[in-house]
C-alpha cells in the first residue's frame, strides 16, 4: 500500500519566493506519485506564520488551483518558525504516514526528498537532511556555525551538525515529538531525543531563489541562546565555577593585603578597590541575567499557553496544540 507524504513549508513574508518554490515542490511531489513511491493523497501544506505581505493570498490561490495537493494554514500572528512547523505537523499527523519539513526559500535541495522517502521505505523513522559543505555561507557565518555546534556538543546536547529543519519524520516519530510539552522549542535538539531508527542524506545548500533571509545575525544569536538554555544548565554551572574562581582570587588578595599591612607596606588602594567593585558588579549582573533566563523559561512554561493559534485552516480539522 502506498504511503501518504505531507511536505510542510513554514512561510513568513515569502511572497517573492512562494510562486517559485510551490511549483518546484509540486514537481517533486507529482514525480514521486507517478513513480508509485507515495500515494496520490500526498500533499503540500503551507503554514503562514503571521506574514504581513501577500503570502496568504498566494497560498489561497494555490489551494484553489489544486485543493487535492495544496493545503494552507494561517496562524493568527507570528508564533515563530519552530511553532509554525509544529502547527503544520499537528495538522497532518493523523493523515500522513511521513512528514517532511523544509523552508520555503528552497535553499535546501529538494532533489534529496526522494532519497528521504526511499530511506523511510527501508525502515527509517527519522531522515536528516545534512549539508555536505557551507560554501554558500560567509566566512563569519561558517565560523559561528562551527563554534555553535562545538559548544552544543561540549554541553552534552545531541545534535546533528550542519542539519537545520530539513528532515523526514514517520508518523510515530511525529506523534512522539508532539508529545513533548515544552514551549521553548528547539527542534534540532528535540528530534534526536525521539530516538527510533535514523539516517542522513547529504546535499549542497543553495542560495535563496528570491526574497531576503529571515535569519539575520540578531535572530541567529537568539536561536543559538534558545537552543543552549533549553537543553542544558551549563551556563549556570559555568557561572558557579567562575564564582568559585573569583572568590578564591578574593581570598588570596585579602591574605596578601593583610601580609602587606603587617609589614607596614600598605598604600592607598583606591584604584584596586574600584576595579574590584566593577569586576564583581559586572560578574553579579551577568550571573543574575543567566539565572533570570532560566526563570523566564519556567515563567513561560507554567502559563500553558498554546504554541500556536490557527486563524484560517484549509486542510480540514486540526487537532489542538498537542500538549493541551
Amino acid at each position: 500500500m502506498k504511503k501518504n507524504l505531507s511536505i510542510i513549508l513554514p512561510c513568513y513574508n515569502e511572497e517573492e519566493v512562494l510562486p517559485i518554490s510551490s511549483e518546484k515542490i509540486m514537481g517533486v511531489l507529482l514525480d514521486l506519485i507517478n513513480k508509485g513511491k507515495i500515494s496520490n493523497d500526498s500533499n503540500i501544506v503551507f503554514v503562514d506564520d503571521g506574514s504581513s505581505d501577500k503570502t496568504w493570498t498566494l497560498i489561497e490561490r494555490l489551494v484553489d488551483s489544486d485543493s487535492n495537493h495544496y493545503n494552507g494554514i494561517k496562524l493568527s500572528r507570528n508564533f515563530g518558525h519552530q511553532n509554525a512547523l509544529m502547527a503544520g505537523m499537528t495538522s497532518q499527523v493523523d493523515k500522513a504516514d511521513m512528514i517532511i519539513t523544509i523552508d520555503a526559500d528552497l535553499q535546501d535541495d529538494i532533489a534529496v526528498i526522494e532519497d528521504m522517502v526511499d530511506a523511510y521505505n527501508k525502515g527509517y523513522d527519522v531522515v536528516y537532511g545534512v549539508r555536505n559543505n557551507r560554501d554558500s555561507d560567509t566566512a563569519f557565518k561558517r565560523k559561528t556555525a562551527e563554534t555553535f555546534y562545538k559548544l552544543m556538543n561540549k554541553a552534552g546536547i545531541e545534535m546533528v551538525p550542519n542539519h537545520a529543519d530539513f528532515r523526514l519524520l514517520s508518523q510515530r516519530a511525529v506523534n512522539t515529538l508532539l508529545s513533548f510539552p515544552e514551549k521553548n522549542l528547539f527542534l534540532r535538539g528535540l528530534v534526536p531525543l525521539v530516538g527510533y531508527p535514523n539516517t542522513k542524506v547529504y546535499y549542497s545548500r543553495k542560495k535563496r531563489e528570491a526574497g531576503e533571509s529571515k535569519y539575520p545575525l540578531k535572530k541567529m544569536i537568539s536561536f543559538a541562546k534558545e537552543g543552549l538554555t533549553s537543553f542544558t544548565i551549563l551556563p549556570i554551572t559555568f557561572v558557579r565555577n567562575l564564582g568559585y574562581i573569583v572568590l578564591s582570587i578574593g581570598v588570596i588578595y585579602t591574605i596578601y593585603t593583610l601580609i602587606q599591612w603587617s609589614k607596614g607596606a600598605v598604600e592607598n588602594g583606591w584604584s584596586s578597590i574600584i576595579i574590584t567593585l566593577w569586576l564583581l558588579g559586572g560578574f553579579q549582573l551577568i550571573s543574575i541575567s543567566i539565572i533570570g533566563e532560566y526563570i523566564g523559561k519556567i515563567y513561560w512554561e507554567v502559563k500553558h499557553r498554546p504554541r500556536f493559534i490557527i486563524e484560517t485552516n484549509l486542510t480540514g480539522e486540526v487537532k489542538e496544540d498537542h500538549e493541551r
